[in-house]
């Protein structure tokens, strides 16, 4: 899962290329499932061991074999080792004991405090954030999800940079230009600064391309749905029930890393796209807000959004707080949502519903997107909160207007129809009012 290191630094490797000598890439090891002891430290009165479920679920999720946990209590965290110094050499003689090969620590730790722990422990430490990264890394299929999860660990790793024990600094080799030169260290800042600067400069090219296809969404008036919510409550199994489709869906923390755009029609409103977004989490890592900008943008410009919660979670009032933190940093707060309470299925006596607002609008959903229950309701939710203002007329087309009556098929606005006497069409029509005044502009229209 993670890379070899001494004790008294973070390890990494380059590859330098051999015709650019500023790029490089960040290597990981996969081939073997690491033993690895997890530490909590419960920091008030009250023991919330959901906290500590939902970090062995991470801790799996990297696939790691988790062979012990260890928990303590404190007021605040130590100053040097986050645990007291007791139970910090409890921990080092169970990683001696049980030849354990990385820490786990379920808190954010400084620094300073994990070139700590690897000192005492003579063991690699992996704080929250250094694991979530980790299987951000493990789970990046598309080529624009590998560049942002590489520029979130190389911010994450920027501040993590030791001296190494080599004590060899580059020399230059001219008459008079001999002397310290730069040290390892100072290379490898430069060489991740430089390395930052091109991620940046690649993602911003993909993000200029997303607002270009954001605006001719935006010409063609189709509004956009976006799935937000807690990581693995079900998103890209609703996903792929309401677009027929067969993204990948599991039973796992963040199954899904890069963001899936689909056409979904639905009544009365006419043509959609639905985006499936990464899944939210406790403590979501500053950096892969950062990183992951452009991918959240589908959600900052959504017209909708979907806030999709697990029911069946007895932490989900946590879970929609979480959520909706990570909305604000992000500015997506203002945006119209609709909550849908997910696996229904999994609770007794618990049937489809629309949960309805002062003004009769949809506030929540319940439904079930593995077997199916109220994916009917949901598009009747949908269609109430983004539906326009409807036209019903009776339009006569000529023979020669063959291309309009087709496009009006397309916008299935046509009720009914027949032919005249004379051969022109007889239309019965009722579309949204958009669409109507749009045909209007490009067609010379005589109706009645």
């Amino acid at each position: 899962m993670f890379n070899t290191s001494d004790s008294n630094a973070v390890d990494f490797s380059y590859a330098i290329n051999a015709e650019k000598s500023t790029a490089f890439s960040y290597v990981k090891n996969d081939l073997e499932i690491e033993r690895a002891v997890i530490v909590h430290c419960f920091l008030n009165q009250v023991r919330n061991e959901e906290d500590l479920t939902e970090f062995k679920l991470l801790a799996e999720s990297a696939q790691v074999d988790i062979v012990n946990i260890l928990t303590t209590s404190r007021k605040t965290p130590h100053i040097k080792y986050f645990l007291g110094q007791g139970k910090a050499e409890e921990l080092s003689s169970l990683v001696k004991e049980k030849n354990i090969q990385v820490i786990l620590f379920n808190h954010s730790l400084s620094p300073a405090q994990t070139r700590n722990l690897e000192s005492l422990c003579q063991c690699r430490v992996v704080d929250r954030t250094g694991l979530i990264l980790d299987i951000f890394a493990q789970r990046a299929r598309s080529h624009e999800g590998k560049l942002q999860v590489e520029l979130a660990q190389l911010n994450h790793l920027a501040s993590r940079l030791v001296r190494r024990k080599t004590g060899l600094d580059q020399q230059k080799g001219a008459v008079g230009l001999r002397g310290p030169g730069e040290t390892q260290l100072e290379t490898d800042k430069r060489l991740i600064k430089v390395r930052i600067n091109q991620l940046k400069s690649r993602l911003a090219k993909v993000e200029t391309q997303r607002q270009q296809n954001r605006q001719t969404r935006q010409k063609a008036e189709i509004p956009t749905i976006s799935l937000v919510g807690y990581t693995n409550a079900g998103k890209s199994s609703l996903f792929n029930r309401l677009t027929q489709s067969n993204v990948y869906a599991a039973d796992q923390l963040f199954a899904t890393l890069d963001p899936t755009l689909r056409r979904l029609t639905i009544k009365d409103v006419g043509a959609t796209v639905l985006a499936d977004t990464v899944g939210f989490i406790r403590q979501l890592p500053h950096d892969l807000i950062s990183a992951f900008k452009s991918t959240l943008q589908e959600t900052c410009k959504a017209d909708l959004l979907l806030h999709v919660i697990d029911c069946a979670d007895p932490r989900q009032l946590e879970n929609i707080d979480a959520v909706q933190q990570v909305l604000q940093e992000i500015g997506a707060e203002e945006i119209p949502n609709l909550l849908i309470f997910n696996k229904i299925d999994l609770l007794d006596n618990m049937r489809p519903h629309i949960e309805y607002d002062a003004q009769q609008r949809p506030v929540a959903v319940y439904l079930s997107a593995q077997n199916g229950e109220g994916i009917d309701l949901l598009l009747q939710a949908i269609q109430a909160h983004l539906k326009n203002e409807m036209v019903e007329l009776k339009l006569t087309l000529a023979p020669a207007q063959g291309k309009l009556r087709h496009k009006l098929y397309e916008l299935n606005a046509i009720k009914a129809e027949k032919i005249d006497d004379q051969g022109n069409f007889q239309l019965h029509i009722y579309l949204d009012q958009v669409q109507w005044l749009k045909l209007q502009k490009q067609e010379n229209l005589h109706f009645r």
